[in-house]
């Protein structure tokens, strides 16, 4: 097949994914902004000027619209995870060091933001969890979870090298995360401070390093 006749076969398909983006961004935006009760339909179409003949082309009801936007989320969500541990993992062999690096590299995505975040679309589901059904919950369940392992295991890792100052559970450790970066998001907002996110970011990597700073033997 020709290089121009691949172009000519692609270019609906990728028409037709560049506006299904369109919407889920403009859903994503307004619910962050209004939350999922507060989002209609025709809030999203007056945001990307289409009509309902083309929101239906691509989903079939709201509730179609919002698994497909969760479902984005948590693959994005999760890709950005692995990607800073990756990381993380190649610029230190040291357990310790890449949890460090790892909590440092969320710190400078949330750096210097001009507004406070948005906030997590997560959130913004649980907060009216009743209006979905098993599916949504453990979609976002299964998110959380993959957030508490990842983290848990480097944990383990550092636990094993670096005895702590005082005993820890690396699974309640690693929730500690999720809480500060959730609960920055929150607070930013709520004090229109947007450096709050990085802040407590901050604080919570030099926790990492006061628990497991080792006794110095000189002394």
């Amino acid at each position: 097949m020709s290089l121009s006749k691949s172009a000519v076969v692609r270019a609906p398909r990728k028409d037709g994914i560049a506006t299904r983006e369109r919407i889920l961004d403009a859903a994503q935006e307004l619910i962050l902004e209004r939350g999922y009760s507060g989002m209609t339909v025709d809030d999203v179409l007056g945001e990307v000027e289409l009509t309902k003949g083309a929101f239906f082309h691509h989903f079939k009801s709201k509730d179609e619209l919002a698994m497909a936007l969760l479902q984005r989320f948590a693959e994005r969500d999760a890709e950005i995870y692995r990607e800073t541990r990756e990381r993380a993992e190649k610029l230190s062999d040291d357990p310790l060091q890449q949890l460090l690096i790892f909590v440092r590299l969320f710190e400078e995505m949330f750096d210097g933001l001009a507004e406070p975040y948005p906030g997590c679309l997560f959130a913004s589901y649980l907060y009216e969890l009743q209006l979905f059904g098993n599916e949504t919950r453990e979609l976002i369940r299964d998110s959380f979870e993959r957030w508490r392992s990842l983290l848990r295991e480097k944990i383990e890792a550092v636990v094993r090298k670096y005895p702590p100052q005082t005993k820890i559970n690396a699974s309640h450790l690693a929730d500690a995360f999720t809480v500060v970066l959730e609960g920055a998001f929150i607070t930013g907002k709520a004090m229109n401070e947007p450096q709050v996110v990085a802040d407590q970011l901050r604080l919570y990597r030099n926790y990492i390093e006061l628990l497991f700073r080792q006794p110095d033997k000189d002394r």
